[in-house]
């Protein structure tokens, strides 16, 4: 049975505090799914296509992070 963990958030921007929790995430389950909101209420820094860039980036270097 597969493992896996979606991780909500609108990472305006990502930060190493993020970064971290999902690398010990990876240690855990199978697929982290970061999924990047757009929160229409909150202002944020980054464009979602800003933060969604941002985070692919950040996590590039974890196989198990989508």
């Amino acid at each position: 049975m597969e493992r896996e963990i979606i991780y909500p958030g609108t990472f305006d921007p990502i930060t190493n505090g993020h970064v971290d929790l999902i690398e010990r995430a990876t240690h855990l389950f199978d697929q982290i799914i970061v999924a990047v909101a757009a929160v229409s209420s909150k202002q944020t820094i980054f464009n979602v296509a800003e933060r969604t860039q941002i985070a692919r980036d950040a996590l590039a270097k974890f196989a198990k992070v989508e």
